[in-house]
C-alpha cells in the first residue's frame, strides 16, 4: 500500500512539473525549475520501481549523473542570456538576435 501511495505522488509530481513547463514561458529560470522538478520525480519513480524488483542501483546513478549536466548546462544558458541581453524574458529575444 505504501509503494502505491509513493507511486501516486511521484506521478502527481511529475504531471504538476509538466503542467508548469507547459504554462509558463515568461521567465527562463522557471523553466529550467520545472525541467529539474519533473527530472526528480522521474527519479524517484526509477528508484522505486527498481527497487521494488531488486534491481542494481547503477542505472539510477547515470541518471543522476544526466541530470545533473543537463542542469548544468541549462544555468550555462542562463547565465549567457543574462549577461548579453540582461534579463530571462523570453519576450524580448526575437529571432534575428540570435
Amino acid at each position: 500500500m505504501l509503494m502505491f501511495l509513493n507511486i501516486v505522488l511521484s506521478l502527481i509530481l511529475f504531471f504538476s512539473g509538466l503542467m508548469v513547463f507547459v504554462s509558463n514561458r515568461k521567465h527562463l529560470l522557471i523553466t529550467l525549475l520545472s525541467l529539474e522538478f519533473i527530472v526528480l520525480s522521474l527519479f524517484s519513480l526509477m528508484f522505486m520501481y527498481l527497487n521494488f524488483f531488486n534491481f542494481e542501483m547503477f542505472f539510477t546513478m547515470f541518471f543522476l549523473t544526466f541530470s545533473v549536466c543537463e542542469g548544468a548546462l541549462g544555468l550555462s544558458i542562463l547565465i549567457s542570456m543574462i549577461r548579453t541581453h540582461g534579463n530571462d524574458y523570453f519576450h524580448s529575444f526575437t529571432i534575428l538576435q540570435c
